[in-house]
């Protein structure tokens, strides 16, 4: 009996000691999320001298969700759909990278349909090539599917506000050019879109980021000086909205 008090005494006597010392508990640790992005150039933060949107999204998900969310930047200028399957199968780096992700932001697809001088503004000219886009797309969802094995990710396909040049740089070269560029991205978007509904892939439409909800908005201020990819202040808005579908669909 007096050995069981003594014990009890010194367990009171030793909390005590740990409450005025001020060492209480430590909250568990802050779990270190990851995402990475696969894709082309606008990922990439070709000319802009900036910040891309990859890591500005994990910086906006640190600060919003109170998890640190490291960013890897896995894309690379010029890529297509075809080169991105290829990374998904051969780069150890990539392989590495998108197995451990928690986030994978794709968005390729407009270097599958750029621009040519055999085509020029026939946007039929270049509908043969969609199919390629709409196959390769689902096998690069379903190859990173497969790398996850089994652990819970998102990913996050985005499309594009033009697949070619856009704002005042399109308009620079007429009429046909512009009605050109708005099908050939409409045709790309749609695989987008498409594939993110039948994958269970989360859906980022930039082009309504740029130019709006009816798309009639002058995107040129997000557009750096070759009228192609994004400046600063582009990246900052892809950045925006992809943290937004991301946090909905994460539920943070």
């Amino acid at each position: 009996m007096r050995l069981a008090c003594a014990l009890s005494l010194l367990a009171l006597s030793c909390a005590a000691t740990a409450c005025s010392s001020g060492r209480a508990a430590s909250p568990p640790a802050r779990r270190t999320r990851s995402l990475v992005a696969l894709g082309d150039s606008v990922p990439r933060g070709t000319n802009c001298d900036c910040r891309p949107y990859p890591l500005l999204g994990a910086d906006g998900l640190t600060a919003s969700t109170g998890s640190t969310v490291k960013g890897t930047n896995d894309s690379v200028a010029g890529a297509t759909t075809s080169s991105v399957l290829e990374q998904l199968r051969s780069n150890g780096n990539v392989l590495r990278h998108v197995r451990a992700a928690d986030v994978v932001e794709i968005e390729v697809g407009a270097n599958d349909v750029g621009y040519s001088a055999a085509c020029g503004a026939d946007a039929a000219c270049y509908a043969p090539r969609i199919p390629t886009v709409q196959k390769n797309l689902a096998a690069i969802v379903r190859r990173v599917h497969v790398l996850a094995a089994g652990r819970k990710q998102l990913v996050v396909l985005l499309d594009y506000w033009s697949v070619w040049l856009g704002g005042k740089y399109a308009a620079a070269k007429g009429e046909a050019y512009v009605a050109a560029a708005e099908q050939v991205t409409d045709d790309v978007n749609s695989v987008v879109k498409s594939t993110a509904a039948k994958t269970g892939a989360a859906y980022v439409d930039l082009r309504a980021a740029f130019k709006g909800p009816n798309y009639t908005y002058d995107e040129t201020h997000y557009l750096s000086n070759d009228g192609d990819h994004p400046n600063a202040a582009g990246h900052r808005k892809i950045a925006s909205a992809a943290e937004a579908v991301i946090e909905k669909a994460l539920h943070i």
